[in-house]
């Protein structure tokens, strides 16, 4: 089911595994790009050596094109040099304004995409040379770019840039949901909180039982509940124990919070993790994993099962062409 996204980008399937930071690493963007999407690497926290060998990983386990997102409030200028001396194919930014660093991106051959939530600033990425635009609808998990929806967001942001690609987020963990996306007038779908469940993604168990026994209606889009390490960085997390502790005391502001500086967690990779704090619960995690920021979309409760990466790209492949099909054979 190929699409203008899957030419730009150089892949077979029209899915692109969100960058799920701290719960993403070389196998499970290999496996997604091996299945024909494109998976993404997230090394937001990471220094430019520390990119390089998770690129070079990447590509030992992959000859497939993938991509790397930087987050543009965080420094970036290094991680970005380190991309383009690693040849990566695809750059991803997020947030703010990415006018300075695209044509650098491109000049050193990759691919650029964009995600934005609005459609002006879809159309202020395009004007400065963004390949591929992701229109992140406000149902997204982890880090919410916007207020709309997925629904009315993607046709308003297709509409102003085409003939440019769009690629929607927020909302998407099935094949309905794709096929739903292109139906819209996207190119293809970005999905996070699927790959949570996958068997390649670094993320505590207990996190992902959490995932897989979650509903439509068991997360909260919130301001400022979890550190997230930039201002005005809404994120949406599975209700827990953190949650009903802040909620109950009346949704206070940071330095207010119930419980702060309390260490919940200890991690042989980041050390101790205080209440509040955004580490994703990776597998090294020890202590209250429920307390942590458990990152997730409203798609969640579509989510049943753990299954390799790839037969997640190819089940929701499938049932996006089945749902085709079916309506074809309606109209009939």
């Amino acid at each position: 089911m190929k699409t203008k996204a899957c030419e730009v980008l150089g892949i077979e399937i029209p899915i692109i595994q969100a960058p799920m930071g701290g719960a993403v690493g070389p196998a499970l963007a290999a496996a997604v790009s091996n299945a024909g999407g494109l998976g993404m690497l997230a090394p937001w926290a990471d220094d430019a050596d520390a990119l390089c060998r998770e690129v070079r990983e990447t590509r030992a386990l992959t000859s497939k094109p993938f991509g790397i997102n930087l987050n543009m409030d965080f420094p970036h200028m290094e991680l970005l040099d380190a991309c383009l001396d690693e040849a990566a194919p695809v750059i991803s930014f997020f947030w703010n304004d990415p006018s300075a660093v695209v044509a650098r991106a491109k000049a050193g051959g990759a691919v650029v995409m964009h995600t934005v939530a609005t459609a002006q600033a879809a159309r202020d990425a395009v004007d400065c040379g963004v390949d591929v635009i992701v229109a992140q609808g406000w149902e997204a998990g982890g880090h919410v770019r916007g207020t709309v929806a997925t629904l009315p967001l993607v046709p308003t942001v297709v509409d102003a840039v085409a003939p440019v690609p769009v690629i929607a987020a927020g909302g998407i963990a099935d094949g309905r949901g794709l096929a739903a996306a292109l139906a819209l007038g996207a190119s293809g779908a970005w999905i996070g909180t699927r790959f949570l469940a996958s068997e390649e993604a670094d993320v505590h168990p207990d996190y992902q039982a959490r995932v897989l026994a979650a509903g439509e209606a068991d997360t909260i889009y919130a301001e400022n509940l979890f550190d997230v390490g930039w201002p005005d960085a809404p994120h949406r997390v599975l209700h827990n124990s953190t949650v009903a502790g802040w909620q109950a005391a009346g949704c206070p502001p940071p330095g207010t919070r119930p419980g702060e500086g309390e260490v919940i967690v200890t991690s042989d990779s980041a050390g101790p993790i205080v209440r509040y704090q955004s580490n994703t619960p990776r597998s090294d995690c020890q202590g209250d994993i429920d307390a942590m920021a458990l990152w997730a979309g409203q798609g969640v409760g579509l989510v049943k099962a753990r299954q390799p990466a790839g037969d997640i790209v190819r089940e929701i492949n499938d049932q996006a062409e089945a749902v085709f099909r079916n309506l074809t054979s309606a109209a009939g």
